[in-house]
C-alpha cells in the first residue's frame, strides 16, 4: 500500500499498519526515513507560526527558521530514537516481549501518521494564533499520537511472541 493509503489507514485500525511494517523484517532504513519524514512534516507545520511570531515581533524569520530546521531535523530524531529505547526498557521491565525495532517503528509511525494534525496544529497557531482553538488542536493530536504510539507497541509486542 502506499504510504498515504498507510497513513489513512492508520486512523481506521493502527495495529494493522504497524503489523504490515513489521512484516517487512527488520529495515532500520525504512525506520530512519518514516521517522525523518515525520520530523520534516512537523518542521514544515512550524513555519506558519514562526511567520506569525516573526511579523508580530519584529525578528527575522531565517533565524528562526534555521533555529526549528536544526532542533526538528537533527535534534529531534535523536530525542525520537532515545524515547523509543526507554519505551523498549520500560515494556521490558514489565515483563512485556516486544523487540526494539518493533518499540521505534511503533513511535516512528505514530509521529508520521498523526502528522496531518500537526499541521493543522501548525496552521491554527499562524493563523489564530494561541487560544482555546490552539490547544484543542494540540490536544487531539496528542490523544491521537498516543492511541497510534500504544496501538503500535501492543501490535510489535504481538509480533515479537509469534
Amino acid at each position: 500500500m502506499s504510504v498515504t493509503g498507510d497513513m489513512l489507514a492508520t486512523y481506521r485500525g493502527p495495529r494493522a499498519v504497524v503489523s504490515r511494517l513489521l512484516a517487512a523484517g527488520v529495515r532500520e532504513d525504512r525506520a530512519l526515513a518514516i521517522l525523518m519524514a515525520g520530523c520534516v512534516i512537523v518542521f514544515v507545520a512550524q513555519w506558519p507560526r514562526l511567520a506569525r511570531e516573526a511579523y508580530f515581533t519584529g525578528q527575522e524569520l531565517n533565524p528562526l527558521m534555521g533555529g526549528a530546521l536544526l532542533g526538528w531535523l537533527f535534534v529531534a530524531p535523536l530525542f525520537f530514537y532515545a524515547l523509543a529505547m526507554v519505551s523498549y526498557l520500560l515494556l521490558r521491565v514489565l515483563g512485556r516481549r516486544i523487540s526494539a525495532y518493533g518499540a521505534r517503528v511503533a513511535l516512528f509511525w505514530a509521529l508520521f501518521a498523526a502528522s496531518p494534525l500537526i499541521l493543522l496544529h501548525g496552521l491554527v497557531a499562524g493563523f489564530v494564533g494561541p487560544g482555546p482553538a490552539l490547544g484543542a488542536v494540540g490536544l487531539i493530536w496528542v490523544a491521537v499520537f498516543l492511541w497510534f504510539w500504544s496501538a503500535g507497541l501492543v501490535q510489535a509486542g504481538r509480533e515479537a511472541r509469534a
